[in-house]
């Protein structure tokens, strides 16, 4: 099988850690390096988690820490649903700090990138302050990426602001930089990651489904992102799900803009379906989602971890 080489920019994060543990495990992934950023929970409880993470699955993969705090906009975090640590529930080993390079992230993606012989996929399930600066300080790197798809954005309302949803709420300047960057880019937003649940029956099963599945199910308990009675909604893997089962999703191709002068709307991602702004298309941008055929999926996906 040709694997996908790939770097996940992440800030776990609960939804963050099921989606890492999909990619790794994926036989179709080739995950080269995982990038950190402030988001769920600060720079270094994230990346903490990140090596948490790494050691609990007993991969090997890099790990390169980012940016602190956005370009422009106030830091605030998402530990009211993540929990303060961003992973509270599950008694974790001791991250392995073996893996954590001197690099900053923006370098190590650089060098990934450009000594791929193929390109490469980022795959951003964060606020997109990484990716903006790498772009800003090494736009050599733009002819040696595949695509970018994200997790962020919505073509409806929002759940940081009225209008602006959280990873792009989070840095808005950086969101407006990598949509403006001419890499192709998928945006997986919060209109895909609200019907992306998983049930109360799905997280009983996924209890059993060996040491991965019993942390998911301590962590679901944690998660605020939802209701466990109700639905958890996983964001995050709904951009895994893209790259591995495209068809769950539909998808227009269209322009969108990050509002970041608006004082009501600032952070806002204007998915121009309708083509008023008569602008060349920059995004793919997913609009629904097969919600029954997602919880398949990720129930089988999940199968596949340790």
């Amino acid at each position: 099988m040709n694997q996908r080489p790939v770097i996940i920019d992440t800030d776990p994060g609960i939804d963050d850690a099921l989606a890492i543990a999909i990619a790794l495990f994926a036989e179709e992934l080739d995950v080269r390096l995982i990038t950190t950023v402030a988001g769920n929970v600060s720079l270094e409880n994230v990346t903490g988690n990140a090596l948490r993470l790494l050691r609990f699955f007993e991969k090997e993969v890099p790990v390169a820490k980012g940016a602190a705090q956005p370009l422009i906009a106030e830091f605030v975090d998402a530990s009211n649903v993540h929990g303060k640590t961003g992973m509270e529930g599950y008694d974790f080993p001791e991250p392995d700090m073996s893996l954590l390079l001197e690099e900053h992230a923006v370098n190590a993606m650089r060098r990934v990138i450009m000594e791929s012989p193929e390109p490469i996929t980022l795959v951003t399930i964060a606020a997109l302050t990484n990716i903006a600066l790498l772009f800003a300080m090494y736009p050599e790197v733009k002819r040696n990426i595949r695509e970018i798809v994200m997790m962020g954005g919505s073509a409806s309302r929002g759940n940081k602001g009225v209008m602006s949803e959280f990873n792009v709420g989070t840095d808005p300047e950086a969101a407006q930089v990598v949509f403006q960057s001419g890499v192709p880019i998928v945006m997986a937003g919060l209109d895909v990651g609200l019907k992306a649940l998983v049930l109360p029956e799905d997280s009983e099963e996924i209890k059993n489904m060996g040491k991965t599945g019993d942390m998911a199910w301590h962590l679901f308990r944690r998660y605020r992102g939802g209701s466990f009675q109700t639905g958890l909604k996983m964001y995050d893997s709904c951009a895994i799900a893209y790259l591995l089962c495209p068809e769950l999703f539909t998808v227009e191709e269209t322009y969108v803009e990050v509002e970041l002068r608006g004082s009501l709307t600032a952070g806002c991602t204007v998915v121009d379906l309708k083509n008023y702004l008569h602008k060349t298309p920059n995004a793919k941008v997913c609009t629904d989602i097969d919600g029954e055929k997602f919880r398949v999926w990720f129930r089988q996906a999940l199968a596949k971890c340790i």
